[in-house]
């Protein structure tokens, strides 16, 4: 009796969100020949974008920078819905030819690397039931938090509340929550778009945050970009638009890094343009950390404090000490009636999707590998690990990465090599991939890849990684070999 072969691809992309498609679109106009597929566990190409409900989801990043450079983003506003990005991640995989190598409902479960054959066997769910596939170049682009499930903090007598729990993550279908009292926990970024979207039908929106955040509010259409649009051709508009915002982004944050209490102080007088009675809130707008020791929040023209001027929304800061019947009750003894609470509580991180790793038989750990020009791993052949930046848009990382791996395959078509391996030298002092502070990073960073402090183990200036991702010498601090039967593992 034969027994068929595993499918075999030259390279293998998991995750079909806006890292995936982007990656999917430079193999194929680098490569247009090579065989591909992006496997999606889910039921639909958007990723983040497609799998986020709730009221008012949108970017919190500039679309200008959130969008391909090979296909930029045509809406004027600054910001994009959920609905918007997940269709333009769509409308982007079917316009470049990347749609029918996409398969969703496939989840990755384990790869393998052998040094002997110079692939990986990487073991998949799909409707059909459990298949092996094999690939020459692994690309683990799903992301950074667990889709099935977000984080959620225990209180206590959660079962006691009368009314509606909803995890943002999870939010229900067609739930109707006008003329209804809601109350938002959490000061991130989803709290911070939920509580003014659900505060023009909802009777009143409370926001109960254990600390106050950065928020900033930034125009929900760009005047620039709306005039570069008028006046120049589309590609070269575009390009303005985007070089622009990615520099005033860089220079925002190096001025807030090196002047943190100016740019404190800058970032509270802009609250308090907003809010007449800026005393009454102030304690609710004063961070006990420096700005981008966690992310920033963006509202787009200030919706946020719209909602609270006009008495739709307000803000409580202060512990939760337990649910009650009607509502929440603080550990200072004040308490707030609710009709729902909506747990905006965070991510629960998942580095590489969970996918369990072997190299030659032998687990590995992303978490015990360093990132080589912010997308390969030590350790760990012929693989690349997308991760966005933290202090500027995902897609911007995500780009530079996929330009280097197509740089890094055209080298090893050039020359013959079968696998490449990046190889540290001499000591490196490491730290986190996601330098910040914000909780759901802590939970989670030391599943994931560290990073150095000098090139080409250093990810977090766009202009300097997008130079080098580009433009350096493919071999630096590289090992390569080919497939010899019984060869031993590549150095670590």
């Amino acid at each position: 009796m034969s027994v068929s072969r595993p499918e075999h691809v030259d390279t293998l992309i998991v995750g079909g969100g806006l890292s995936g498609i982007g990656a999917a679109c430079r193999l194929q106009q680098r490569f247009p020949g090579r065989s591909y597929a992006v496997l999606e566990a889910r039921d639909a190409v958007g990723g983040t974008w497609d799998l986020f409900r709730y009221p008012g989801v949108r970017s919190d990043s500039d679309m200008a920078t959130l969008g391909y450079p090979f296909r930029p983003w045509r809406d004027v506003k600054t910001l994009g819905s959920g609905a918007g990005i997940a269709e333009y991640i769509r409308d982007t995989a079917h316009d470049t030819g990347v749609l029918p190598h996409i398969r969703v409902r496939h989840r990755v479960i384990s790869a393998q690397w052998s040094t002997a054959d110079a692939r990986w066997t990487v073991e998949v769910d799909t409707p059909g039931g459990r298949r092996t596939m094999t690939t020459r170049f692994l690309l683990l682009c799903s992301g950074y938090y667990r889709y099935d499930r977000g984080y959620r903090t225990d209180f206590a007598d959660e079962d006691a509340f009368r009314g509606s729990v909803i995890h943002p993550q999870h939010w229900p279908e067609d739930y109707d929550y006008r003329g209804k009292r809601v109350v938002v926990i959490g000061s991130g970024a989803t709290a911070v778009t939920l509580v003014p979207a659900m505060a023009q039908d909802a009777a009143h929106v409370t926001m109960v945050q254990r600390s106050p955040t950065y928020i900033v509010s930034a125009p929900s259409v760009d005047p620039v970009v709306v005039r570069a649009r008028r006046w120049l051709p589309r590609r070269l508009a575009s390009s303005v638009v985007r070089w622009r915002s990615i520099i005033q982004g860089q220079q925002r944050y190096a001025y807030l890094r090196a002047n943190p209490e100016k740019g404190a102080a800058a970032i509270k007088a802009g609250v308090a343009a907003q809010l007449p009675d800026f005393a009454r809130y102030e304690a609710d707008f004063t961070p006990r950390y420096r700005p981008w020791d966690q992310r920033l929040c963006l509202v787009p023209d200030g919706d946020l404090f719209a909602a609270i001027r006009d008495e739709r929304a307000s803000i409580v800061t202060g512990r939760i000490e337990r649910f009650t019947p009607s509502g929440l009750r603080l550990e200072d003894g004040r308490t707030i009636d609710a009709d729902a609470i909506i747990t905006a509580t965070g991510l629960e991180m998942h580095a590489g999707g969970g996918i369990r790793l072997e190299v030659d038989g032998r687990p590995v750990s992303l978490g015990d590998s360093m990132l080589y020009k912010g997308v390969l791993l030590t350790g760990i052949p012929n693989a690349g690990f997308w991760l966005g930046y933290v202090n500027s848009s995902w897609t911007l990382r995500a780009d530079a990465s996929a330009r280097y791996v197509c740089r890094l395959l055209a080298h090893l078509d050039r020359t013959g090599y079968d696998w490449a391996v990046p190889v540290p030298e001499g000591t490196q002092h490491t730290h986190p991939a996601l330098d910040l502070a914000s909780g759901y990073v802590e939970r989670g960073s030391a599943a994931f890849p560290k990073v150095g402090e000098n090139a080409p183990w250093t990810r977090s200036h766009y202009v300097r990684d997008v130079i080098e991702a580009r433009f350096s010498r493919v071999t630096r601090s590289m090992s390569f070999g080919r497939r010899v039967p019984h060869a031993a593992s590549p150095r670590s």
